[in-house]
């Protein structure tokens, strides 16, 4: 996956002809992942590390140069929203066994069990992610929020209509008001999902795609269960518990990790093209905050 990755990227930017603007873009792209990485940690989380294989792509179209923060931060979110315009899939699922592997393995029931009734992204990352789910529920849709917690950042006026919650800890799941019910299940063990086919309209996860060690399994559940058009949601970070999170998240970079949900999507054959959006509130400043979605093929 990391060959594919890199694939991706020398198809995108390195054909290019080198001038001086592209050189500066490149910077810009490169001092926006760094700044990226240095926000300040949430208690019990870590950033993820970037990989050779991004910081070798933009290096080789880096000179020094003065770009400024705000335009480093808008060549990242270009960067960001074009890894999914025409990604390179390998023809197969490219993953193994141990790329899902974590560095605690203990049963997920364990590291769960105490309620944890905190945000695991900054305040300004969390009202980005509701301002998007303002424009993109609607009044009456049917959701589920796979890996939920005692909140699932809707809007507080969302009116939905059966907005269910999957989740591991009970206590948290009970605190979450927005949800009509909920179930309490580790995915990890039983990736199958409760629910009849074609039960919702939407399917969103908050920071948590990365601690599914099953993610194939997962998505063909993602796919089951939406109405033919529904969409899923992916919202993603730079935050995680890095015991729990697998191996080849902790390995690759944000923009990677656009490109492996992407993949995630692309291997059921059951979506239309995964897309990103970059709502980062204030790169740099604050936490970031990528959207990964798609729609479920309506033939």
């Amino acid at each position: 996956i990391k060959r594919a990755i890199s694939y991706q990227y020398t198809n995108n930017y390195l054909d290019t002809p080198i001038n001086s603007r592209s050189i500066n873009m490149m910077r810009s792209q490169l001092l926006a992942l760094l700044a990226l990485r240095s926000s300040s940690l949430a208690s019990g989380f870590s950033p993820a590390r970037t990989s050779n294989a991004i910081h070798h792509a933009l290096r080789l179209r880096t000179t020094p140069s003065s770009s400024s923060t705000t335009l480093a931060a808008s060549n990242m979110k270009e960067l960001a929203e074009g890894v999914l315009k025409n990604p390179k899939f390998p023809p197969e699922w490219p993953f193994s066994q141990t790329d899902f592997e974590r560095q605690d393995e203990s049963s997920d029931e364990i590291f769960y069990d105490q309620p944890r009734l905190v945000f695991h992204i900054d305040d300004a990352a969390c009202g980005a992610l509701t301002e998007y789910y303002a424009e993109h529920l609607k009044e009456g849709d049917d959701v589920l929020d796979i890996c939920s917690s005692w909140v699932s950042h809707y809007p507080k006026d969302f009116k939905g209509g059966n907005v269910v919650g999957l989740g591991m800890n009970d206590y948290e799941l009970s605190q979450n008001k927005q949800l009509s019910s909920y179930v309490v299940r580790n995915l990890n063990e039983e990736p199958k999902f409760p629910f009849e086919d074609e039960s919702f309209d939407k399917v969103t996860c908050v920071v948590s795609v990365d601690y599914l060690n099953q993610p194939k399994e997962i998505f063909e559940e993602i796919a089951r269960v939406l109405r033919p058009g529904g969409e899923c949601l992916i919202s993603m970070s730079n935050r995680c518990f890095p015991t729990k999170a697998f191996k080849i998240w902790l390995q690759t970079s944000d923009l990677e990790h656009i490109f492996i949900v992407g993949s995630f999507f692309h291997y059921t054959g059951k979506f239309d093209a995964a897309s990103c959006e970059d709502i980062s509130p204030n790169p740099g400043g604050s936490d970031p905050m990528f959207i990964v979605k798609a729609a479920k093929k309506s033939d």
